[in-house]
């Protein structure tokens, strides 16, 4: 029976590194976008005797598959084992281990035995491909528990917050909800239909309404919610495009500004279109906003937020770049094609894109929410930005394809319209100036570390 075993050292004691598992969104943080498998019910924790049913993709995603995992032989602080139930496999038994490495270290060790139907037919057919792939998962579940621990333990002796976030159902809402809750936040969502056993606040920022009641006690607000830019821009999709950040925004900065004791810090995403068109000039959080559309909503955006600052509040604006993430985004869309080998840049391709990876947006929205000394706006961007025939060129590089089939601006503008002469076409070369001196440590400085963790292919 084949057997898989993967160890690491990991930057915290032993039973931190078992609580940090144990702690509601872990199994989120330790699932990749490109290998997404999805919680549909859980009964209790990681204690023995607790499940989970899971749905993971089958034929290459194009089914679903059910997946019922039972937890056994659970010593806190030390061990958990997951045994198949119902399954892929004809046996799955995985035990993580938790082993001391000193005051400030540990051992992370996976072991698993698993078997495929059809015995030595299906490992034959299939043996190699599992074998991949749990090198792939575990080598890169180990790089990001490590990351999420190394950051943890630099504010461990800060306080636990509770954090209140619009648009938590979002690819950044969602993985900020699981990041927080691993370091022992608590995070609750405010939302137009909320879950009063999930503890959402409810909230319609068309009318200004909130909860109040629900949003005392908050230590923190996290505001993302928008609606989709990277859309088609209709006349009334770019209304609700400017509508969904002034009014959302405008609802929070209100509510906090009356409220009898007030969060300790307001983080209000914002992004990097707000500079407009740069070229080839550099900018950064001194440089003025920029003429265009973008350009204008993220100036009504970031005024939105003065009731919140003028009541005292900390506040900070997150200016986010284009997010680099397997799960969604602008790089979601890009993959087909250059997986099929028909990639290539955008338009002329001389374009700059300021991005940054979702792993490190999350971090810096966890930085400005635990360092009181940062306030204002600040660039969520990689140091290294790159021409979008770079990106095209590493990420090509990256899944082993050629990247050479460019798409002509005059295609993009038939597609898109407005939103391609925009924002695929035009582009801008930002700096996170404000953010390296708040002393933030980017986990993927360059795009090819990012395209690499993102894409499992850090071996």
């Amino acid at each position: 029976m084949p057997r898989f075993v993967r160890r690491s050292t990991m930057p915290v004691a032993a039973p931190a590194l078992y609580a940090w598992h144990a702690a509601p969104g872990a199994f989120e943080r330790l699932t990749p976008g490109w290998n997404p498998a999805h919680v549909r019910a859980r009964t209790g924790g990681i204690e023995a005797g607790s499940r989970v049913t899971l749905e993971v993709p089958a034929l290459g995603g194009l089914l679903p598959q059910r997946w019922v995992v039972e937890h056994r032989d659970t010593i806190p602080g030390v061990r958990f084992r997951d045994v198949q139930l119902e399954g892929p496999f004809a046996r799955w038994e995985h035990l993580h281990r938790f082993e001391p490495g000193g005051d400030d270290a540990s051992v992370l060790s996976d072991e698993i035995d698993w078997a495929l139907p059809l015995g030595p037919l299906g490992q034959g057919v299939a043996g190699w491909y599992v074998a991949d792939l749990l090198a792939r998962l575990f080598t890169w579940r180990h790089v990001r528990t490590a990351l999420d621990l190394r950051r943890h333990a630099a504010v461990a002796d800060r306080p636990r917050l509770a954090v209140a976030i619009t648009g938590g159902t979002g690819m950044i809402g969602r993985a900020l909800t699981h990041f927080l809750t691993g370091g022992g936040h608590r995070v609750r969502w405010i939302t137009r239909r909320p879950d009063a056993a999930r503890g959402d606040i409810g909230w319609d920022p068309a009318t200004g309404a909130i909860d109040h009641a629900a949003l005392a006690g908050c230590d923190a607000i996290v505001h993302l919610a928008g609606a989709n830019v990277g859309e088609r821009w209709t006349p009334t999709h770019k209304r609700a495009i400017r509508d969904s950040r002034e009014q959302g925004t405008r609802t929070i900065a209100r509510a906090i500004a009356a409220m009898a004791t007030k969060p300790r810090v307001l983080v209000s995403a914002s992004a990097v279109g707000l500079y407009g068109d740069t070229g080839d000039r550099v900018v950064d959080e001194a440089s003025p906003p920029g003429p265009g559309f973008l350009g204008d909503v993220a100036q009504a955006w970031e005024r939105e937020v003065a009731p919140a600052r003028e009541a005292g509040v900390r506040t900070c604006l997150a200016r986010i770049g284009v997010v680099v993430a397997s799960e969604g985004g602008a790089l979601a869309k890009m993959l087909p094609a250059f997986r099929a080998g028909a990639g290539g840049p955008l338009g002329g391709g001389r374009q700059w894109m300021s991005w940054i990876s979702l792993d490190d947006v999350v971090g810096a929205l966890h930085h400005l929410l635990l360092h009181d000394e940062c306030t204002g706006p600040y660039n969520l961007v990689a140091p290294e930005p790159v021409t979008n025939a770079e990106f095209a060129a590493t990420l090509g590089r990256v899944l082993g394809r050629p990247a050479l089939v460019p798409v002509p601006a005059f295609a993009l503008t038939a597609l898109f319209g407005e939103m391609a002469r925009e924002t695929i076409l035009t582009g801008q070369r930002v700096r996170p100036r404000r953010l390296g001196e708040a002393g933030f440590d980017f986990a993927h400085p360059t795009l090819e570390a990012a395209l690499r963790f993102e894409l499992g292919r850090l071996r």
